[in-house]
């Protein structure tokens, strides 16, 4: 009998994503904090050193790993145009009709000839429920990478997601304290939030997010 082949979920490390928590195969979890920016380059040299300075600190402090992911999508006008052609079909004078058909040609040129790229920064933030690793009831602490690694198969030994759930916050916590004191802003991402961005991530050229039950 042949063997069956691989679905595209195979390859996916996801289990699911519970109450903005994102819960891998191997049974370990990750939140993800989305992070403003700042215009590094307009800072004077003092407050170039600070900002240094205290990133350097914070990396320095962190007694767990993180993962920075930089997303850099090219910008999608069609929503913007939409609002745009809607109003030109509401407008009653003829000459704003024009103004408004010329501007919206001129945003498509614009955005095709120099592909306005968007960025966004995330960080992701691990923890690994204590693992049981079988035998004699030892437990082991394991802490992998983003996704984990391949084959990997491991039984969580508390299921206590509300217990995991309040040692994630205390790390999250900490990322957050650090980052704010080098100026930047972090807020963890929702369920729908997550399901967007990971669906962008293993998708890069679809723009529409599907809509999935809870």
């Amino acid at each position: 009998m042949p063997p069956k082949g691989k679905t595209t979920q195979d390859f996916v490390p996801i289990k699911e994503i519970r109450n903005g928590v994102l819960i891998l195969k191997d049974g370990s979890m990750r939140s993800v904090l989305m992070v403003s920016s700042l215009n590094f380059g307009l800072k004077s040299e003092d407050e170039k050193n600070a900002i240094l300075f205290g990133y350097q600190n914070f990396l320095n402090s962190l007694d767990f790993p993180v993962q920075i992911y930089i997303q850099s999508r090219r910008l999608n006008i069609q929503p913007y145009v939409s609002v745009l052609e809607q109003r030109m079909i509401d407008q009653t004078n003829e000459l704003l009709k024009i103004q408004i058909k010329e501007y919206i040609e001129f945003i498509k040129v614009f955005t095709e000839k120099y592909n306005v790229m968007t960025k966004s920064f995330f960080v992701v933030v691990p923890y690994t429920p204590a693992i049981f690793k079988g035998g004699q009831g030892e437990f082991i602490a394991k802490v992998t990478g983003l996704f984990g690694r391949k084959n990997q198969k491991l039984a969580v030994a508390s299921d206590n997601f509300d217990e995991n759930v309040a040692q994630l916050n205390q790390r999250i916590n900490v990322v957050k304290g650090g980052l704010s004191r080098v100026g930047l802003r972090a807020d963890v991402l929702g369920t729908e939030e997550m399901i967007e961005l990971y669906f962008k991530m293993y998708n890069p050229g679809e723009h529409q997010t599907p809509n999935i039950a809870n």
